[in-house]
C-alpha cells in the first residue's frame, strides 16, 4: 500500500459528499476509511486508523449540524482546513429503468428535504428515508431495484454504474455543504492563516458577549459565524463557537488578547486557510 496515501475517515460509504469533499481537499488519492458515524470518524482519527478526518458542519439550507460541534471540543483535534461543496441531486436508476415505473425514492432525509419540490410534483412516489445517500444507489445496483430510484451525487452514479434520469432536482441550485478537515496536533502544518474558529464561554450578566464582538469589530477581524451550544448539566451557560477571518495576522493576534480577558474556557479549535465558496 502507497504510505504517501492519507487515510481519511468520513462518515458514510464511498461517493457519499463526504467522500467528494475529501477528494476537493486531498485530490483524488487518497484512502477512504468509511464510518457509520461522526463519532466512529473521530475515534478512528483517535486510534490512528486514520490520518485525517473530513466532518460536515453546516448546511445552507438545513442549518448547523449541533451535534458536530460537540465533537470538536470533545475530541480537541485541530481544524486544519475547511471545503465548501456544492450539492448538487440527481435521480439515479439502474440502466433501462423509466421513470414512469418508478414507485419509490430512497435518500437520505436533508436530501429528500432539499428536492421537496421536485417531489411534490410526483405524489404517487413513496419516500423512504435512509442514513447515506451512497448506500441508496449502492442498494439499488445491489438488489436489481428496477422501481426504485436514489437521490444522490454523479460520484454514486459513476461507481455504482447507474443512470441519471434527472439532474439537478434539488430545489435550491446554490446549495452548498460546509465540510471541516481534523488531524492530529502533529500532523498540523504551520500555514499563513487567514480563519480561525474558536470556542469559549463569557459571564452570564449584560453585554458579556457583546464586548467579545466589538473587540472583532474593533481590531478589523471579520465573524463569519457563530453558533451557541448549552454547557450540558450548566443552566444559563453556553459554549459560543466563532468563525473568525482576517487579512492582516496582526489585527488578529492583538483581538485574542484582548478577547482572552472577558471570556473563560478559551479553545482555539484551528487556524487554517479559508476555502472557497
Amino acid at each position: 500500500m502507497d504510505k504517501l496515501k492519507p487515510k481519511v475517515a468520513i462518515q458514510g460509504i464511498r461517493a457519499s459528499f463526504h467522500e467528494e469533499a475529501a477528494f476537493q481537499y486531498f485530490g483524488n488519492e487518497i484512502e477512504t476509511v468509511e464510518c457509520n458515524s461522526f463519532k466512529q470518524t473521530f475515534e478512528a482519527l483517535k486510534n490512528r486508523e486514520a490520518d485525517y478526518v473530513v466532518m460536515a458542519i453546516e448546511n445552507s439550507i438545513a442549518g448547523s449540524i449541533l451535534p458536530n460541534y460537540s465533537l470538536l471540543l470533545s475530541y480537541n483535534f485541530p481544524v486544519v482546513g475547511e471545503v465548501y461543496l456544492p450539492i448538487q441531486l440527481h435521480l439515479l436508476a439502474l440502466p433501462g429503468v423509466n421513470f414512469e415505473d418508478v414507485k419509490t425514492v430512497i435518500s437520505h432525509p436533508i436530501a429528500i428535504r432539499q428536492c421537496i419540490d421536485f417531489i411534490d410534483e410526483y405524489p404517487h412516489l413513496k419516500v423512504v428515508e435512509s442514513n447515506d445517500t451512497a448506500a441508496c444507489a449502492r442498494r439499488i445496483r445491489e438488489e436489481q431495484l428496477t422501481d426504485t430510484v436514489a437521490i444522490a451525487n454523479t460520484l454514486a452514479a459513476q461507481l455504482y454504474n447507474l443512470e441519471v434520469l434527472e439532474r439537478r432536482i434539488e430545489s435550491n441550485k446554490k446549495n452548498f455543504t460546509r465540510f471541516l478537515i481534523l488531524t492530529h496536533h502533529e500532523n498540523a502544518q504551520q500555514v499563513a492563516a487567514n480563519k480561525a474558529s474558536l470556542c469559549f464561554q463569557v459571564s452570564n450578566e449584560v453585554g458579556a458577549l457583546a464586548k467579545v464582538l466589538n473587540i472583532l469589530a474593533q481590531e478589523g477581524v471579520n465573524m463569519s459565524k457563530i453558533q451557541s451550544m448549552p454547557v450540558l448539566g450548566k443552566r444559563n451557560e453556553y459554549n459560543f463557537y466563532v468563525d473568525i477571518e482576517w487579512s492582516d495576522s496582526r489585527n488578529y493576534d492583538m483581538a485574542i488578547r484582548q478577547i482572552l480577558k472577558y471570556t473563560h474556557n478559551f479553545n482555539i479549535l484551528g487556524e487554517y486557510l479559508r476555502g472557497e465558496e
